[in-house]
């Protein structure tokens, strides 16, 4: 039976299981996919390469590479029936609570749906990672009155999302700056959407199933929601001018300001970096330098205000310069937690992948802090 000294609120820290798939030094700031800095996956590598390497545990030959993409182009379309379904939901529904519930709607199109092997379960996650991009950008060109993009056949996967939300191919910057975000936000360990997938996966639920626990999970606002909020921040804000008075009226009130500090990360996450630098270039090519120029000075004046106050600096986390990047990518606000369902969905499905190859039922125990197993059953016509 748990103690109560024994309980980890949140289990925070607490190690639940093994795995080769994401390797994180929060003290240190380091980042890696199967062995691989996440300095090097962004500078050199692609969205697509990533999958592969989440997937097999190896980065692809030339050859296998190839073949990925063509199977991730050849499942980016959906169903007509699919579509006339996604045609029917009112425009004014969240993106997120129409991603849960149509994620959970593929597998009635998916051959492998009930299919428990490997081979099967990657099919699912090939198709699950093309179709994940096509609903996001489908649903938003529906809610803006206009119709579904066909897919394309040449476009990498980053490129062809921009491509089938906006009907335009993208500019070359463009498309790195939303590679480089798939790929920094492809895994991230045992946060919480990935373990709801883990513990879906451990009944030996199907892999939709287990996805869409994970979808569920990245809905809420203290995970999937916060660049949403960095947004909402900044076009309050509304000029560079302006943080002075409001970071020092936060910190006065001792109120959280978004996307800085991270629940594992001492120093700063590295992935920020990146999307840094992927503002400050769309911020050149859009001439929208307003939202990166504010974003840098804002974490400018909260580093140095944090230090005159005596208090432990906090770092940007992934979620601050992530906001001004989907921004001037033209992706509304309200579509960025599904953007991060783009990217996470490789990590989550290579966790799936790998629980059932070493299964365990994940199943903790409560503290039990109720009434003692003593309380005398009184007849309902005696209750007063």
């Amino acid at each position: 039976m748990a103690t109560a000294s024994s309980v980890v609120e949140g289990l925070r820290d607490v190690i639940a299981g093994n795995s080769s798939l994401c390797y994180l030094d929060g003290e240190n700031g380091v980042l890696a996919y199967r062995g691989y800095n996440i300095h090097d996956l962004a500078e050199k590598s692609n969205f697509e390469e990533v999958c592969y390497l989440l997937w097999h545990g190896k980065l692809p030959t030339q050859r296998e590479w190839a073949a990925l993409k063509a199977q991730l182009a050849a499942a980016r379309t959906l169903h007509a029936d699919f579509v006339d379904l996604l045609r029917k939901i009112p425009a004014k529904m969240p993106p997120m609570e129409v991603l849960r519930t149509t994620v959970s709607l593929l597998s009635f199109w998916d051959p492998d749906a009930e299919e428990m092997s490997r081979e099967a379960n990657l099919r699912k996650s090939i198709r699950l990672t093309s179709q994940i991009a096509s609903i996001v950008a489908t649903f938003e060109r529906l809610r803006r009155g206009e119709e579904p993009m066909t897919p394309s056949a040449t476009l990498s996967h980053a490129g062809n999302f921009l491509y089938m939300m906006h009907g335009r191919e993208p500019d070359a910057v463009s498309e790195r700056a939303m590679d480089v975000a798939l790929i920094l936000h492809a895994d991230h360990e045992y946060n919480a959407s990935t373990f709801a997938c883990r513990v879906t996966a451990a009944t030996l639920s199907d892999l939709h199933s287990a996805i869409t626990s994970g979808v569920g999970t990245l809905k809420g606002p203290l995970h999937g929601g916060a660049n949403e909020q960095v947004m909402k921040m900044l076009e309050e804000i509304g000029d560079p001018e302006n943080v002075e008075s409001y970071v020092k009226g936060k910190l006065d009130r001792h109120e959280k300001i978004m996307g800085f500090g991270h629940a594992v990360y001492r120093t700063t996450d590295p992935r920020a970096l990146h999307l840094r630098r992927m503002s400050e270039k769309l911020a050149e090519v859009t001439g929208e330098r307003k939202w990166y120029e504010l974003s840098v000075k804002l974490e400018e004046v909260i580093e140095r205000e944090m230090a005159a106050r005596g208090r432990t600096t906090i770092h940007a986390n992934v979620d601050f310069y992530s906001a001004s990047v989907y921004h001037m990518l033209g992706i509304p606000t309200d579509q960025f937690t599904p953007v991060f369902a783009v990217s996470r969905i490789a990590g989550w499905t290579a966790h799936v992948m790998e629980q059932y190859a070493d299964n365990k039922l994940i199943r903790p125990r409560g503290n039990y802090v109720g009434p003692l197993p003593d309380q005398p059953y009184v007849p309902i016509e005696d209750r007063g």
